[in-house]
């Protein structure tokens, strides 16, 4: 695929300073950067959802009771 990428000044550096160092031209540098970049992308956290027995045993079937019994003081 070919296309047309902006660089920033850093990312431009980074791919000449790799590019010389290994032999390579721009395009293959830029791939080989990438691919190491997603390759050590950390795990994402698996979301637990916690929950806490509250002792309490509701039926929230019908809404109006569940508010009713809400607002009670």
């Amino acid at each position: 695929m070919r296309t047309t990428v902006t660089l920033q000044d850093d990312v431009t550096a980074a791919v000449e300073e790799f590019r010389r160092r290994e032999g390579t031209g721009v395009s293959e540098a830029v791939n080989r950067l990438v691919r190491a970049g997603l390759a050590s992308r950390p795990p994402r956290a698996t979301y637990r959802h916690r929950s806490s027995d509250l002792g309490m045993r509701i039926d929230v079937s019908n809404i109006g009771e569940v508010l009713d019994l809400l607002d009670e003081p």
